[in-house]
Order: C-alpha cells, then sequence, then structure tokens
C-alpha cells in the first residue's frame, strides 16, 4: 500500500506527465477547411474574358420549327461570327454581328439584315437565339440586365439563373485555361428551349 508522501509524488508525476502531452501535442484548429470562393469572386475571376472562341452541339425545340446540329462562334467585343451546321457538316446559316448590325445568310447565299439576332433568327430561322445575352451567359455569368433569381454551387458557380426571360441551368462545369467555365448549358424561354453542349473553346 503507498503512503501518502509516495502517492502524493505519484499524482505529480501523473500531473506533469498530461501537462507534457497537452503542450506537445498541436490542437486542431477551428476552421480546418477553407472556405470556398463565392459567387462574387468566381464571377471576378471570369469578368476579364472578353472575347472567346468556341465550337459544340446545339439542340432547338419549339411548338412549330427546331434545330440540331453544330455551331462554330468567334466573339469579341463588337463583333460576333456563328456558323451553324447541320448533323451532316453542312452549313445551314452564318451570322454576322456588328455594333449596329446583324446579317444572317442562309445555305442558298441570300441574306437578311435586321437590328437585332433575336428578331432576325425568328423571322429566318424560325426560333429566337438569344445572342445578346449568350456572350456572357456561354461563359456562366449574367448579363448588366436585372437578375430575376440566381444559384450557384459551393464553389460559387451558376446553377441556374433567370433573367432577360429566360431560365439557365448549367449542369457542368470544365477547367479551361485556368478558368471555370460551363460546357452544358439549357435555355428555356416560353417560346423555344435550347441546349448547348460545348466540346472547345479558348479565350
Amino acid at each position: 500500500m503507498l503512503i501518502p508522501n509516495a502517492m502524493k509524488r505519484y499524482f505529480v508525476i501523473i500531473l506533469i506527465t498530461l501537462l507534457q502531452a497537452c503542450a506537445t501535442t498541436p490542437m486542431n484548429p477551428a476552421n480546418t477547411t477553407p472556405t470556398q470562393p463565392s459567387q462574387a469572386q468566381h464571377l471576378q475571376q471570369i469578368a476579364t474574358i472578353q472575347q472567346f472562341s468556341l465550337k459544340g452541339r446545339m439542340g432547338v425545340q419549339t411548338d412549330a420549327k427546331g434545330f440540331s446540329g453544330r455551331l462554330d462562334w468567334q466573339h469579341q467585343l463588337s463583333y460576333d461570327n456563328i456558323a451553324l451546321y447541320s448533323p451532316l457538316g453542312n452549313q445551314v446559316a452564318s451570322i454576322q454581328k456588328t455594333a449596329s448590325l446583324v446579317t444572317l445568310q442562309d445555305a442558298s447565299g441570300n441574306s437578311v439584315s435586321a437590328a437585332d439576332a433575336e428578331s432576325l433568327t425568328e423571322m429566318t430561322l424560325g426560333w429566337k437565339l438569344p445572342l445578346t445575352g449568350l456572350a456572357d451567359w456561354s461563359l456562366g455569368r449574367p448579363t448588366a440586365s436585372p437578375i430575376q433569381a440566381s444559384t450557384s454551387d459551393n464553389l460559387g458557380r451558376l446553377t441556374t439563373l433567370k433573367q432577360d426571360g429566360w431560365d439557365i441551368e448549367y449542369s457542368d462545369y470544365v477547367d479551361v485555361e485556368g478558368k471555370q467555365l460551363p460546357n452544358k448549358i439549357y435555355m428555356r424561354s416560353p417560346k423555344v428551349n435550347i441546349k448547348l453542349i460545348i466540346e472547345d473553346r479558348s479565350h
């Protein structure tokens, strides 16, 4: 049986051992997981993209007409050049947009011009291509117009956007030259549904 003094020394040794263990064992910090980038941070990263080129597939559905094929798009601040191709690779139309005029040329070489791409494509192709907003939406960012609603994932990337009469959904993002950009985009309006799958792009 331990005598009192021996017992005191025993407890002192135990106490010193515990204190040393606390001093040498690092405590877990309160926040070990870094915070995810916010939507504002993500949009700031892609705000510098002013021009791009992309190739992909596009499907369009309306009550009367539709389109399924490929597109090749060159975009700059004041100029757009879009070529639409059938599934067999035949060019269906080409669209050139400048600051003041939009011109569409069909497969027969006939040209029609208008002030905006939306009314021009609806008049000639039977469906509306929202080219005014598409340059931003294809990058996963809203236009300067008011936003009715939006959601984003934990990386700050848009998953849904409601703007200018369109409901836009993003289902997939890929890394393009160090920036997270969408490659599957669904756009819906009361009269037309558009699916855009981007297969190659650069900026």
